[in-house]
């Protein structure tokens, strides 16, 4: 302490936490690290899902004349058309034709 320019060098050491708060510290760590894995985990499930190839929608598909669709939907065998006749028109993903028509019964 001679020299007043000189800062104190005494170490302070840090109280020590209460049992409770060494509990809560512990919990808050391994939920933080639990989020981060499943934050991870979320990503890698999107980036997966979005690089899976899906089944193509038809260049072209020819209605019968006259008939306007209403829905579409699509297997890896076939492709079917919901018209709004109520009428659900199957064609084949192969050939394109259509191989079967099925007239829907209203109530």
């Amino acid at each position: 302490m001679d020299n007043p320019q000189e800062p104190e060098t005494e170490e302070k050491t840090a109280p020590e936490l209460p049992a409770d708060l060494k509990f809560l510290r512990l919990l808050i760590t391994g939920l933080t690290g639990t989020m981060i894995v499943g934050l991870l985990v979320l990503i890698a499930v999107i980036v997966i899902r979005f690089n899976d190839k899906s089944l193509d929608f038809p260049v072209v598909l020819t209605l019968p004349e006259g008939v306007t669709a209403e829905a579409y939907t699509q297997t890896k065998r076939w492709q079917a058309v919901v018209t709004t006749d109520d009428r659900i028109l199957i064609y084949s993903r192969d050939t394109g034709e259509l191989t079967q028509v099925i007239k829907l019964q209203s109530e």
